[in-house]
């Protein structure tokens, strides 16, 4: 089995973190070693900026974006980035993963269009609108406190430039409105890079079963959050929770709408499947609840994939 995952922290880990090692061998969740062992052909790794605790939210994503490219120059034997489907099949046959940058927090951009573009120029190609503030583009869902409130006026202009561009949208975090604007404005398949079903765990992060319908209408994902606060209410972020939320989804919008996003190094560390380089855990789940091969294909991989050829 392959395996892509739209959503880690790491960077932001190895960045902060002068203790925890490099992309090549660390404590984390995710490093060269630990997806190899699991086969990975792609890991999505984000600059997540935190807009309460940083003076210029700009200059902390290109920081960890410097951060990025030198450990991929110290790694480019194992890694290479991928800004499109040509680049990751490239760095495929050559026996690579590949590493695609995006940015968890559209306040980076500042509310200018060019700054949208010059991230673009630097590699980046999905962002998350939205973290747990409201910024230029649109309002969080932390809580329900911005629940009916969608994106803004240039939040419209950022969706329709990141179509143009080539970029995935990612609505991980975005308010319930700001969710349906996007089904509504974008021309692209979208995706929710690390959301599960709120039908099975009710949390604002979750997504409703009308949303997960949309999602897969527009030939959209979203990926499985490992995260033990939005599978449900065990203080260990178990396999079986995760195949609940499979199940649900795979049965409310099909099968293709469903893959990962695992939110490693960015979630607490109570986790039944601990790194990158556990992955059989979840298929041995998958295949205990008469998942296919070809489905568990889909789930791990090929859905992941037909986005990446799609928007890009």
């Amino acid at each position: 089995m392959k395996i892509i995952d739209f959503h880690c922290d790491t960077i932001l880990e190895l960045t902060d973190r002068a203790d925890c090692g490099n992309l090549r061998n660390n404590i984390l969740s995710i490093d060269i070693e630990k997806m190899k062992r699991s086969n990975y052909k792609a890991q999505f790794f984000a600059m997540f900026v935190n807009l309460e605790e940083v003076e210029d939210s700009l200059e902390r994503a290109l920081s960890m974006i410097d951060k990025f490219y030198l450990e991929l120059e110290e790694n480019k034997d194992y890694i290479s980035i991928a800004t499109s489907h040509d680049e990751f099949a490239a760095n495929e046959r050559e026996g690579k993963m590949s590493a695609f940058l995006t940015i968890e927090e559209g306040g980076a951009i500042k509310g200018k269009l060019e700054n949208l573009r010059n991230f673009y120029r630097l590699g980046v190609r999905l962002i998350t609108l939205t973290w747990n503030y409201p910024n230029e583009i649109g309002y969080p869902n932390h809580g329900y406190t911005y629940k009916d409130k969608g994106l803004t006026s240039f939040g419209g202009e950022v969706v329709a430039e990141m179509n143009r561009l080539g970029m995935i949208i990612d609505v991980s975090h975005l308010s319930d409105e700001g969710f349906y604007d996007v089904a509504r404005l974008s021309k692209k398949p979208f995706i929710a890079s690390h959301s599960n079903a709120r039908a099975v765990w009710e949390h604002t992060r979750n997504l409703t079963d009308d949303m997960i319908k949309i999602l897969a209408q527009k030939g959209g994902v979203t990926g499985i959050n490992f995260a033990n606060v939005f599978l449900g209410d065990s203080k260990v972020s178990r396999v079986e929770d995760m195949v609940k939320h499979i199940k649900h989804i795979k049965n409310t919008g099909g099968i293709g709408v469903v893959s990962l996003g695992t939110d490693f190094d960015g979630i607490e560390r109570s986790l039944e499947i601990d790194n990158a380089g556990e992955m059989d855990k979840l298929i041995t789940g998958l295949k205990k609840e008469s998942f296919t091969e070809d489905e568990i294909d889909k789930i791990l991989y090929k859905n992941a994939l037909r986005v990446i050829k799609d928007v890009l």
